[in-house]
């Protein structure tokens, strides 16, 4: 959902890049899970501002700025029974990470490291060892994500 990028003043506020759609609605859970290195702790959210470039929480337990900024670097995440349903047609981006990727000549393009959010589009990143495809996540490239097979089918070749 984001992550910490460092302390925000010296009561314990931390500063908070989200990689959410809205990047406010963050504030919409009250749990979060900080994790860093596979260690994971859930911290309840006091209060949270939106400023211009990020946002600033106040985190339960953390009153001072070392202690805010020892956080630095963790993962944000909130438990997925928290998280909206979906309609059709609808992923979560960790839903789509670790795909493979194919195209309609049963091709292998790779799989699925990354999304990325271009404001027009999303897009998937695709490598294959050392190769890294971009390609746009709309209907004329994306033909079918199959979630139990966690498999892609794009109309896009090797050479592209």
């Amino acid at each position: 959902m984001g992550y910490i990028s460092g302390a925000f003043g010296i009561h314990g506020w931390v500063n908070v890049v989200a990689d959410t759609e809205y990047a406010d609605s963050l504030f919409d859970y009250q749990t979060w899970w900080l994790g860093r290195d596979g260690q994971w702790q859930a911290y309840q959210l006091d209060k949270g501002q939106a400023h211009a470039k990020k946002l600033a929480a106040k985190l339960d337990g953390i009153a001072d700025r070392d202690v805010a900024h020892a956080l630095r670097g963790c993962v944000i995440a909130v438990p997925r029974s928290a998280m909206p349903e979906l309609g059709e047609d609808e992923f979560y981006w960790a839903d789509l990470v670790g795909m493979s990727v194919v195209n309609t000549r049963s091709e292998v393009l790779g799989t699925v490291a990354n999304l990325l959010s271009t404001g027009a589009n999303d897009v998937l990143v695709v490598r294959d060892g050392q190769d890294e495809r971009l390609l746009p996540f709309v209907s004329a490239v994306v033909l079918t994500v199959d979630k139990t097979e966690k498999l892609i089918t794009v109309d896009w070749g090797l050479d592209y």
